[in-house]
């Protein structure tokens, strides 16, 4: 006779133990193997094919993963943990998958050494806990000539070196400007809008200190150009009352409906005589403007613009210190902003306005490129640059790049390691071990043979420091800080979080349930007889 646990998971596909360690960590391995080649500076390319022929050509880690099809319950768990790395700090996703990969597979050595997965766990918990200690003794504090470099560094391998250079100069300047009061590490998500044009090339790409859209002025007739004026931002529109409700109307006099409309643009005469009453020369609506009102505002010599997403008027309030206000005849004089300039261009046959500020914050980030492809990579090399500038700005302390630090921690963690007389020893070796695999990886995607650059770095950090890594040009070891190699503190230190709370999530469980079945929404309706 079955059992009830039998019966219960007869539509279930089960593996349990070791078996379902197991079918985890080759799905992890798979997920490094997709990524594996593209560490580095000498990283290659991935060329990422949609169902519907799309191509995306990059060897950004995090778009690789998050373009894949993959419907594995575990492999979304660990992309997870790259989409978090990225969103927190917007670098080393494909150092973490690496690093999760490694400690799976040395830690599944150990499960069949006869380990408990509980042991391991506590050994990974002890040697993280002891690589945050020594980070923060190896972290320097970041020199302002050093940003250049480290920025470049991200950049390294995504785009060219020319490239590089005016992206990384761009995402400094931006990330100067923002407004860091609010300690937010989204503040360059929100303060610096992406927009890409079709005209120019790559290379062409420049920072406005404005908002740039694709807009032009709702009458024609008015003047696409002017310097140094008065601005108010309506959330809302600027049109003549209309019935709220469905409804048949009797009208007994031939006025009725005439004194109706006149009232509405009475209404809306006395609206625009405020603005001319405060000296308001450009007008920004997120709805509509009626043909009553933009006759009335260009003849006062006010420019209006209509029909703005909400994220584009709440930069320009940034650029210009206009308050967003929901009616105009409450505007008070302190919810007025001022503008530098205002043009208008013709960029590939599409009109685009653009209102320089007078306050700082705001931006938008003008990408050039000839093909649709080349534009997106510009832009995702940008979001890196930007998002490392920006949170250097909140924590700029840096470590050396070259595998230096994790050559330096494997070795650390070794000595570390023979301080604990239990097993967990093997599990923070293991750890050690995890972290080699950025140097070796460094080495093969440079064409060195790995063994003996790992061996090689380890020996020359113990006679010259941790802060000597590998020349990834011709194999050889110096100092990092010289050859200008450097990584924000920040980025490593969450990788390694990241990588460990992944691992130790995988490493609890011990039982996969697969449904044979698909779930389907029930079908409550009956037959009548």
């Amino acid at each position: 006779m079955e059992s009830e646990e039998s019966l219960a998971l007869d539509d279930t596909e089960r593996l349990v133990g070791k078996s379902a360690l197991i079918n985890n960590i080759k799905t992890a391995s798979a997920l490094a193997g997709a990524v594996r080649s593209t560490l580095g500076p000498n990283g290659l390319d991935k060329m990422l094919v949609s169902e519907n022929g799309e191509i995306t050509v990059t060897n950004d880690g995090v778009t690789i993963l998050d373009k894949a099809k993959i419907d594995h319950p575990t492999a979304r768990l660990l992309i997870g943990a790259t989409l978090s790395q990225d969103r927190t700090v917007r670098d080393g996703t494909t150092t973490t998958i690496l690093i999760i990969s490694e400690m799976l597979q040395n830690s599944l050595d150990l499960v069949k050494l006869g380990v408990h997965p509980t042991i391991i766990i506590r050994g990974l918990e002890l040697a993280l806990n002891e690589c945050l200690e020594q980070i923060k003794l190896h972290s320097k504090k970041v020199d302002e000539s050093q940003i250049n470099n480290i920025v470049k560094t991200v950049l390294s391998g995504k785009v060219d070196s020319a490239l590089g250079e005016r992206l990384a100069f761009l995402a400094i300047e931006a990330a100067n400007n923002l407004d860091y009061s609010e300690n937010s590490t989204d503040s360059e998500r929100i303060r610096v809008k992406r927009l890409q044009l079709k005209e120019g090339t790559v290379t062409d790409t420049d920072l406005i200190h404005g908002l740039m859209i694709a807009k032009t002025r709702v009458d024609i007739s008015s003047n696409s150009d002017s310097n140094n004026g008065r601005v108010v931002i309506i959330d809302g529109g600027l049109e003549n009352e209309k019935l709220d409700i469905d409804a048949e109307i009797e009208i007994n006099s031939l006025g009725v409906m005439e004194d109706f409309h006149k009232r509405s643009r009475e209404k809306i005469a006395i609206q625009v005589r405020k603005l001319v009453d405060e000296e308001v020369d450009l007008l920004i609506v997120r709805d509509g403007i009626s043909d009553d009102a933009i006759s009335l505002l260009t003849n006062s010599g006010i420019v209006a613009y209509r029909r703005f997403e909400r994220d584009d008027i709440e930069l320009l309030s940034l650029v210009t210190g206009a308050k967003i206000i929901r009616d105009i005849s409450k505007l008070e004089s302190s919810d007025i902003g001022n503008y530098a300039r205002r043009y208008e261009k013709i960029i590939s046959e599409v009109k685009y306005t653009t209102i320089l500020g007078t306050n700082s914050g705001g931006m938008t980030i003008a990408i050039r490129g000839t093909t649709p492809e080349k534009r997106e990579e510009v832009e995702r090399a940008f979001d890196d640059a930007l998002g490392v500038a920006s949170r250097l700005n909140i924590e700029s302390e840096i470590l050396p790049g070259g595998g230096a630090i994790q050559s330096h921690l494997a070795r650390h963690l070794r000595n570390f390691a023979h301080t604990h007389s239990g097993r967990e020893q093997l599990a923070i070796d293991a750890f050690a071990a995890s972290l080699e695999i950025i140097p070796r990886v460094l080495a093969e995607n440079s064409g060195f043979d790995p063994v003996n650059s790992i061996l090689s770095l380890s020996a020359e950090q113990t006679n010259s420091g941790s802060w000597i890594g590998l020349n990834i040009h011709d194999g050889s070891n110096v100092d990092m800080e010289k050859s200008g190699v450097l990584e924000p503190s920040f980025v490593f230190r969450q990788s390694i979080i990241e990588a460990t709370e992944a691992v130790i999530g995988i490493l609890r469980i011990d039982d996969i349930l697969w449904a044979k079945t698909e779930i389907v929404t029930p079908d409550w309706e009956t037959d009548e007889d």
